[in-house]
């Protein structure tokens, strides 16, 4: 039988998110309402193990990758956020969106340093500034989402077109592709 989750108002319980998610959401003002979080198992916060273990739908819940792309000597950080039903096109349409040589998934340590926020839990929402953010257009159209909340210990739950709106955000079409 599958756990349950008992979704609240993100911003009653900043102590369920990382500081720079919490600050990002309260910069929303009153669009902040629309993310709610859930306590979750911290051992089963990787997608697959958390749609297992809570009954959800992995087409209801989105990935966030943190990606290094390299061009002109310099590399750049930047996130993609796909449905957990299909992963990122990172070395065709991600790397020619950042306009890079080369694309690939950043070092988890490095993910975690500049995120601020911790492995497994790395979320679109409160990414520093002037990162990009590339979205899948199936993340926006597919309604409420979950996604991490920076921590490991719990989730969002927030409408995918409140991604959209983030501050660096790009909707892009084929952003998601299968997964093998």
């Amino acid at each position: 039988m599958p756990r349950s989750l008992d979704w609240i108002p993100a911003l009653d319980r900043p102590d369920l998110l990382a500081e720079p998610v919490a600050a990002a959401l309260r910069s929303f003002g009153e669009g902040a309402g629309t993310a709610r979080v859930a306590a979750i198992d911290p051992d089963v916060a990787d997608t697959a193990a958390f749609c297992a273990a809570y009954g959800r739908s992995l087409d209801e819940s989105a990935n966030c990758v943190v990606l290094a792309a390299k061009r002109s000597g310099e590399s750049v950080l930047a996130a993609c956020v796909v449905l957990a039903t299909t992963r990122a096109d990172v070395n065709g349409l991600a790397r020619r969106t950042l306009r890079a040589r080369k694309a690939s998934f950043a070092a988890m340590d490095v993910a975690v340093a500049a995120s601020g926020m911790e492995h497994g839990g790395i979320t679109p929402v409160g990414l520093p500034a002037g990162w990009p953010l590339l979205v899948d257009a199936a993340v926006v159209a597919a309604g409420d989402v979950v996604v991490g909340s920076g921590v490991r210990r719990s989730k969002l739950l927030l409408p995918g077109g409140l991604l959209a709106a983030l501050p660096g955000a790009t909707v892009l079409d084929g952003l998601g592709m299968p997964a093998a």
